[in-house]
């Protein structure tokens, strides 16, 4: 790959509504991101394997769960502080962000909102440190967009429960050292549970050819028979609110880190439009290209005022699950077509691996799917504005 010369674009000046510790946490995550994913991103992606080497660099840059209090070895940072850093990750790679989304939001957040002080203990200091790493259990082989119809269950079994079933296209789960899984206990009440690696009857087998995500570890979890003892169990939440309380949490992540693919892209568009010349020009002196260009940018302005104010009202405890859905679905959006105008302009260089945006294009079409699809998100904003649910 080219050197890394990102910039990112501010047309609107949104800086000035950052304070100083969001700045500085930005460049030390931009400068880590330059010096250890860029230089060799492309190379695993074309391998289709995750760099483990980078965990422990996430981890102590504190990219992991940087909102979980610090007593818990966590930073205790805003969530502005968390979409800044998801932003340049991913801006870096998607795979990349995904890791530090998963274990941040989706592994630490469950186990600090739904667990016992003694879950707490053994796994948040660890995990925070990428001792420990972790993965997500929800979506399974027939039920994705609808997570109630879950088949995995466990069983009572005395001082411990026997869990059955399986999950699918779970990242991390081929390295992870215990999975928070969801499923249903004998009441039929969504449960939620930390499975750890090493318990008789869990396996974790990798899922391989993948056009998107290629540096990201996917996986399935299988259950057959496996033992999990009682005091593995988150104790009070039920329901689906468990679970989608973490993708809340998740897709705020993603809404930032998204963006910072469309922000790559555009900073890699322009600069190589203002370099290439044909007809005796620069190409960026072009009109089709300049509306390329212009288009680009106001996108992207609108999807950083967009996240920005969801930041502000996330750290006042204020954000709505829908509107949360709007910015993750906006942003996937917006990264989707920023990404493909971006390659026009590159023209044939643009599919080579020498530019980030065909790795970029190709990782957007997971990330617009996951964590609810595009339609998905979609309607819940028209359930939210309407008061009618299109689900059933």
């Amino acid at each position: 790959m080219e050197k890394d010369l990102y910039q990112h674009p501010d047309y609107y000046l949104v800086d000035e509504l950052l304070t100083d510790e969001h700045k500085l946490i930005r460049d030390s995550v931009r400068k880590y991101v330059k010096k250890e994913i860029s230089p060799i991103i492309e190379e695993y992606a074309q391998k289709a394997e995750f760099p483990k080497q980078i965990i422990k660099g996430l981890g102590d840059l504190g990219c992991f769960g940087p909102f979980i209090p610090e007593e818990y070895g966590g930073m205790g940072l805003d969530y502005i502080s968390y979409g800044i850093m998801m932003q340049e990750l991913e801006r870096g790679d998607s795979g990349v962000r995904s890791t530090a989304s998963v274990q941040g939001s989706l592994v630490m957040y469950p186990i600090f909102k739904f667990g016992t002080e003694a879950q707490k203990q053994k796994y948040l200091p660890k995990l925070a440190k990428g001792e420990l790493m972790g993965c997500f259990g929800l979506t399974e082989p027939d039920f994705g967009s609808n997570p109630s119809g879950m088949l995995s269950h466990y069983k009572d079994a005395g001082d411990h429960v026997i869990l059955n079933g399986s999950k699918m296209w779970i990242s991390n789960a081929p390295f992870a050292d215990i999975a928070v899984v969801w499923a249903k206990d004998e009441q039929d009440e969504i449960r939620g549970l930390v499975v750890e690696r090493g318990m008789k009857g869990f396996s974790t087998p990798e899922t391989h050819g993948k056009w998107s995500l290629r540096a990201s570890a996917t996986g399935e979890l299988v259950f057959d028979n496996v033992k999990v003892p009682k005091e593995n169990i988150f104790p009070e939440v039920k329901g689906l609110k468990g679970p989608l309380t973490c993708l809340s949490s998740a897709r705020y992540g993603i809404a930032w880190g998204a963006l910072g693919c469309a922000m790559d892209c555009y900073d890699t568009a322009l600069r190589y439009s203002m370099q290439r010349i044909q007809f005796d020009r620069p190409i960026a002196g072009f009109q089709l290209t300049q509306k390329k260009l212009a288009e680009m940018i106001t996108e992207i302005t609108k999807s950083q005022l967009l996240n920005w104010r969801l930041g502000v009202l996330r750290n006042e405890n204020r954000a709505t699950p829908a509107q949360i859905s709007m910015a993750k679905r906006n942003s996937c959006d917006i990264a989707l077509k920023v990404a493909r105008e971006a390659r026009q302009i590159l023209g044939g260089m643009g599919i080579t691996g020498e530019y980030s945006i065909m790795r970029h294009s190709m990782n957007m079409e997971s990330v617009v799917t996951y964590e609810g699809t595009h339609d998905i998100h979609l309607l819940i904003t028209g359930m939210d504005v309407t008061g009618i649910n299109a689900f059933k």
